[in-house]
């Protein structure tokens, strides 16, 4: 059988699957929580999710009470499959350059199809939420996320080799990514009301199970098979030293302008992540609370809605990347997310709540740009190193970020729902700060490219 090197089907199935059964699990959490609270069956209707807005009633305290630990348990579960899936992401994605692409991408596959099998079991079963845990942690050992979208781009660097449409082509990735997440969330609030949650957690599986066929018999490796391969096993010392290797000869062996370089740019790359993330996760817990009292169709729109920013992000690096330097599209796209989450924080109608996404629409830019220039710099036997350390930083930052954002909403809830977007916000002046001090010393994107081939000869003549 012929098989193809091309990997945005995959991509876009492991999307959709997850995100379909994201905002469920979030929403799962919610009712259980409710229902414990309360003893009772929790309500919804067509129009909105059951929710108290009057605060002198006990029923408002309870509803804070729910909201503050669903966003505590859900901190809790991040933090479980953070670590694990850390680990594995470097590991897996890192070995990528030697002993192949398939394996980061196959992996997470398996790990969330368990997790669907998992969850289809609580559900149908009504099993105490703490089994999640254990989920979440198996999960994790097989990369998660972060191990697919780390050999995701580190695939499509490989079959790049225009340098010129390597930002363009991560942005592609990036706008599947972002597209397929709003169908799917658009979709999941559907899904929920007409299946439930057991069957959609099926559906997710299904999917999965799709994916790694695909992966194992249909899509070719753009890495060959290697001596290393082929060799005897060896010891786990010298298993870890070559695990490692990539990303320490990465720094090591580069010039000075170089290190310093792929060190603010993943720095600006993680404080960026780190305000995204944390902003944009509180959005179904702040849309179930009053004043919006959002139910699942419309948590499914607001989700959906992402889907014309990831579009128009896309856009937005497709057409400024004739015209302007990366730097500054990085600039721009920060802004765009500023403008959102002050929107946010005081978005009190649905309306007001659908055209924070207004402002937002350029704010998906920074990542792939990000992405695009830290490939640029670096050779091509280090996509993979380089890629390696992006996922790791996703996975820390990603994790930290999520547990600061739900402790601090579980803390300022009762008085004021909005101060985390305003947060998230205040903090993106870090990131800024750091990309006007690259402008300043006249170290921009464009100039990344013109340290690989001044590498490239430093090596060839310590070889010779």
């Amino acid at each position: 059988m012929r098989k193809v090197l091309c990997v945005e089907p995959v991509i876009f199935i492991y999307t959709f699957a997850s995100s379909l059964t994201s905002p469920l699990v979030q929403q799962f959490i919610y009712r259980r929580l409710w229902e414990e609270e309360y003893n009772s069956t929790f309500v919804s209707d067509s129009n909105a999710s059951y929710c108290e807005q009057n605060k002198s009633s006990p029923t408002y305290i309870k509803q804070k009470e729910v909201q503050e630990k669903a966003s505590v348990f859900n901190m809790q579960l991040d933090l479980t499959g953070a670590v694990p899936s850390l680990i594995v992401a470097f590991v897996i994605v890192a070995n990528g350059d030697r002993q192949g692409r398939k394996r980061s991408l196959v992996l997470p596959s398996m790990g969330a199809l368990i997790a669907g099998i998992c969850l289809t079991v609580i559900s149908y079963f009504s099993l105490s939420l703490s089994i999640l845990f254990a989920v979440a942690f198996i999960t994790g050992l097989f990369g998660s996320m972060a191990t697919f979208l780390g050999g995701g781009f580190a695939f499509i660097a490989d079959i790049c080799h225009d340098e010129k449409q390597k930002t363009t082509r991560i942005a592609v990735v990036d706008l599947i990514f972002g597209v397929v997440s709003g169908l799917a969330g658009l979709s999941s609030g559907y899904f929920l009301r007409g299946i439930g949650f057991t069957w959609t957690f099926v559906t997710a599986s299904l999917l999965h199970v799709v994916n790694i066929i695909y992966i194992i018999f249909l899509l070719e490796d753009t890495v060959g098979i290697s001596e290393f391969q082929h060799q005897a096993p060896v010891s786990c010392k010298e298993l870890l030293r070559e695990t490692f290797s990539g990303v320490y000869m990465l720094f090591k062996i580069a010039p000075y302008k170089k290190r310093i370089l792929i060190i603010v740019l993943l720095f600006i790359f993680m404080t960026y992540l780190f305000t995204m993330v944390g902003g944009s996760s509180l959005f179904t817990l702040y849309e179930l609370d009053e004043p919006l009292c959002w139910n699942e169709v419309y948590i499914g729109y607001g989700a959906a809605a992402f889907t014309s920013v990831s579009l128009t992000s896309f856009l937005g690096v497709y057409l400024f990347s004739k015209c302007l330097k990366d730097i500054y599209i990085v600039f721009i796209g920060i802004f765009s997310y500023i403008g959102g989450m002050v929107m946010a924080a005081f978005a009190k109608t649905t309306l007001l709540m659908f055209l924070v996404r207004v402002p937002s629409l350029l704010c998906f830019m920074p990542i792939p740009v990000l992405r695009s220039m830290l490939s640029k710099v670096v050779l091509t036997g280090e996509q993979g190193a380089v890629f390696a350390c992006i996922a790791c930083l996703e996975v820390v930052t990603g994790t930290i970020s999520l547990s600061v954002f739900n402790i601090l909403y579980a803390t300022t809830v009762a008085w004021f729902s909005g101060f985390s977007f305003l947060l998230s916000a205040g903090l993106c002046l870090i990131p800024l700060a750091v990309l006007c001090w690259l402008l300043c010393t006249s170290w921009n994107g464009e100039d990344l490219a013109l340290l690989v081939p001044e590498e490239v000869s430093s090596i060839e003549s310590v070889d010779s």
